[in-house]
Formats: structure tokens, C-alpha cells, sequence
């Protein structure tokens, strides 16, 4: 257990942190949830009917179509594109060890499956960090989408108003602007790392130049 715990300490701390934030979430967005019902005269609703509302389906997941599509765009743009000096990025003047072909590696031992049969399977394996990333971004635009146009066309009902399709809330200004007010941010703090990275450090960091190096230097 201890050595599980030295090897996936990283990913734990994540994921922990992540269930502290969604926990916190929960009972935050159930309080508001709460109290704009009774701005509007209508009943307190208990957390299970919350949990299942487009409300918090709405948060949830326009928050997730943001991180999906930075991943996915950065883990992209970082194949083609490169910041000299960045630790973020490969060395434009020589090949790094992410770009070897892998399938000059097919007969050596302990390689994935997919190098050793080639064909489709290495073609979608090679890609298939930035596809799957690209595909939750989909699946949660599409539940965003989705909740989000339950939930306006509650407010709209309210309203005395018809409600909005899927594809009709597409359309409005609202699901844009939630989804624009977190792309900027995502995209924002991205190129601020790879910026960054340039001139600062942190010793330790995989994310960062050795505290030594020379600005120029690129890549970790």
C-alpha cells in the first residue's frame, strides 16, 4: 500500500482534491438552488431531487466541457506547434523522444499491444491521449447543452414562455456565454504556464526547466 501510495500519489491528491471541490459543490449549489426557490415562491426541493436537477447537471458540466477542451486542444497544439524556451513545449531544433516512431519499436519487449499489431490499432493508439480528451469535451458540451436548455426553459416557463430544444438553446446567447466565460480562462492560464515556464521555475516540477537552466532552454 505504500509504495501504491508513492507511485499514484499525484494522481490521488487530484482526484481527491476534485471530490473535496465536488462535495463542496454540491452543498453549495443546493443552498443557492434553495434559495432562489424561495425567491420565486416555490418549495425547497431535498438533495437527491437536487442531484438529479438541470441546475446542477448544468454547472457540472459546462465546467467539464472547458477542462476537456483545453486538454484536448493543448495535448494537440503541443504535437505541431512549438514556445522556445518553454518548458511546455518540444525543442524546435531537434527531435525529441515523443516524436520516435513507434513502429521501429514494434519487436522490443514490454511495448502496449497496439505497437506490436500496428495497423488501425497503433494509428488510433498514437492518437488516443487527444481523441478520448476531445471526446469527453463532446460528451460534455452535449450534456451541457442538454441541462442547460432544461433549465432555461424552466425559467422560461415560469415566465409564461415556451421552452427551448437542445438545438434551440444551441442558438441563444446564454449557452455561449457559459461556455466562452470558461474557455477564455482555460485558454488564459494554459498560455500563461507556457509563457511563464519561460523565465520561472519550480524545483522539483516536472512542469518546469531545472532551476539551472537557461531561459532559451525548451522543454523540461
Amino acid at each position: 500500500m505504500r509504495r501504491f501510495l508513492r507511485d499514484q500519489g499525484l494522481a490521488l491528491a487530484m482526484f481527491g482534491i476534485f471530490a473535496l471541490a465536488m462535495i463542496g459543490l454540491v452543498f453549495s449549489g443546493w443552498s443557492s438552488y434553495n434559495r432562489d426557490q424561495a425567491l420565486q415562491g416555490e418549495p425547497e426541493v431535498g438533495l437527491p431531487q437536487y442531484l438529479v436537477s438541470a441546475e446542477f447537471g448544468e454547472a457540472v458540466f459546462e465546467n467539464w466541457e472547458s477542462e476537456f477542451l483545453q486538454m484536448g486542444a493543448y495535448i494537440l497544439l503541443t504535437a505541431v506547434l512549438f514556445s522556445r524556451g518553454s518548458a511546455e513545449s518540444r525543442n524546435p531544433d531537434q527531435r525529441d523522444a515523443q516524436d520516435a516512431d513507434p513502429r521501429l519499436a514494434a519487436r522490443r519487449r514490454n511495448v502496449p499491444w497496439p505497437v506490436k499489431r500496428g495497423g488501425l490499432a497503433l494509428i488510433l493508439y498514437e492518437n488516443s491521449l487527444t481523441i478520448v480528451l476531445l471526446a469527453l469535451f463532446v460528451a460534455s458540451l452535449v450534456l451541457h447543452a442538454a441541462t442547460g436548455a432544461a433549465a432555461y426553459s424552466h425559467e422560461l416557463e415560469r415566465a409564461g414562455l415556451p421552452g427551448v430544444s437542445l438545438l434551440g438553446y444551441l442558438g441563444t446567447s446564454r449557452f455561449w456565454f457559459e461556455s466562452l466565460q470558461n474557455w477564455q480562462s482555460e485558454f488564459l492560464s494554459v498560455g500563461a504556464l507556457i509563457v511563464l515556464s519561460i523565465f520561472l521555475r519550480q524545483r522539483g516540477s516536472p512542469g518546469s526547466k531545472p532551476v539551472a537552466a537557461p531561459n532559451a532552454q525548451t522543454g523540461g
